[in-house]
């Protein structure tokens, strides 16, 4: 059986990961689409996404739309790795019966 990655495996994370897993075609998801699609606070994103972007997972960028900040996160390429695993992992487990 495949190993559970630690990271991902924390529910708000295992979340944003889907969500960027399912944009990864377009240029990321800006901050506050992500917060909608996850439920997730301002704060509790942001450590989140902190927390992904240390580990390789999400690439994190700002910039401003006019005079607006704006923040888009994306997944990256061990990203999409490390969640295809962990999705296979969770496939293992469930189809095994835990």
């Amino acid at each position: 059986m495949g190993k559970a990655d630690d990271i991902i495996h924390q529910a708000l994370r295992l979340r944003i990961m889907a969500a960027l897993h399912a944009a990864r075609r377009e240029e990321g998801i800006d901050f506050s689409r992500l917060k909608a699609l996850t439920g997730a606070t301002d704060g509790n994103l942001g450590s989140h996404l902190g927390t992904l972007e240390a580990a390789g997972y999400v690439a994190v960028a700002k910039d401003f739309v006019g005079k607006k900040p704006r923040t888009r996160a994306s997944i990256t390429r061990e990203g999409e790795r490390a969640f295809r695993e962990h999705r296979e992992y969770l496939r293992e487990v469930i189809e095994s019966g835990g």
